[in-house]
């Protein structure tokens, strides 16, 4: 299969996989990759050293295309993507912040760019500064989603811009891939999907949810790390969302943190402090929602941690090898193409 995707990243399948932390490590990313797809690297949760490690071991892995991700409001983002620069990964994935500055560095060594946009207005402005493709993010998606659904936002970006597009949320089969092409999308991006296959890191409990859970097993709130989030809905989720803004908790959850990245406690603390009220209130709620993750996602434990989880869990039937899986999503495409075909004509 051929797209603007395809052809702009040097990919046999349109297929993306999310960068997501703890879990998009080395081995899922070069395992995408080779496959056919395009592999991102989270490096929300390492510091510039791991980030410059996990990049140089996802090349022992594959000699294919990847990506690596950074969210340019987290502590230690722009060290980060320094480090990606330097090490000229061949596509950047930046969020939530303006990457135009990344843009022109990457492109000056014939590097590429993604802007990951949940408005038809974010879209347009990374497309008017260069970035090569947007990931746009659906309500359907695990973590942090778009208001609006991925069957109306998707066209409504696609009237915006006119460069590739990216599809997440919601997306775990070939109706899926097919449904994006049709609504002007060029891939999908899939996290709750391929988090869940044999290369996945994850926790095996969590590939178990993702099996058993179905799409109303899922709960969308701000309440848990400060901007509208999509978590499996249990234990954890519940008294997370039901506690809210927790600054006292935040302070000791921010010495996880600190110790992550390896920065000072104190120096981070007075940094946050001296950036406004708005930013310490988002900076506490990320604290306590980085461990929660961490917890999850390591350890299995929906107790004391919270799942990102997307609705595409109600997809989820299996733990098939990414290849597999691949190759799957493939025929089902195929056939769901040509429904389509046949009913239009």
């Amino acid at each position: 299969m051929e797209t603007r995707i395809t052809k702009c990243f040097e990919l046999r399948y349109p297929i993306v996989l999310s960068g997501m932390s703890w879990i998009s490590v080395p081995r899922l990313v070069a395992a995408v990759s080779e496959a056919g797809g395009l592999g991102i690297l989270a490096t929300g949760v390492l510091n510039p050293e791991q980030t410059r490690r996990a990049v140089r071991e996802v090349r022992t892995l594959t000699d294919k295309p990847f990506g690596a991700n950074v969210t340019l409001y987290f502590p230690g983002a722009r060290e980060n993507v320094r480090v990606l620069l330097e090490e000229q990964v061949p596509v950047i994935n930046f969020s939530m912040g303006k990457g135009d500055w990344i843009t022109s560095q990457a492109h000056a060594f014939g590097g590429k760019t993604i802007a990951t946009v949940t408005t038809p207005r974010h879209a347009a402005s990374a497309a008017a500064y260069g970035t090569d493709a947007v990931l746009v993010t659906g309500h359907e998606a695990a973590a942090h989603g778009s208001e609006v659904t991925s069957l109306v936002l998707i066209p409504a970006i696609a009237d915006a811009v006119t460069i590739p597009i990216i599809a997440a949320g919601g997306f775990a089969d070939g109706r899926g891939l097919a449904a994006a092409l049709a609504l002007g999308a060029d891939a999908v991006a899939m996290g709750t999907r391929l988090m869940s296959t044999r290369e996945s890191p994850v926790h095996e409990r969590c590939k178990a949810f993702a099996v058993e859970k179905g799409a109303e097993d899922t709960v969308y709130s701000s309440r848990f790390d400060g901007q509208p989030c999509r978590v499996m809905r249990g234990p954890g989720s519940a008294r997370a969302i039901r506690r809210g803004l927790d600054l006292r908790r935040a302070f000791f959850s921010s010495r996880e943190i600190a110790a992550m990245l390896q920065v000072n406690h104190l120096k981070l603390t007075l940094r946050v402090l001296a950036s406004g009220w708005k930013n310490v209130r988002q900076m506490a709620y990320l604290a306590n929602a980085f461990k929660a993750f961490r917890i999850a996602t390591t350890e299995g434990d929906e107790r004391r941690g919270v799942l990102p989880l997307g609705q595409a869990t109600a997809l989820v039937r299996d733990v098939p090898t990414v290849a597999e899986l691949f190759q799957r999503v493939m025929r089902e495409a195929e056939q769901a193409g040509a429904r389509v075909a046949a009913a239009v004509a």
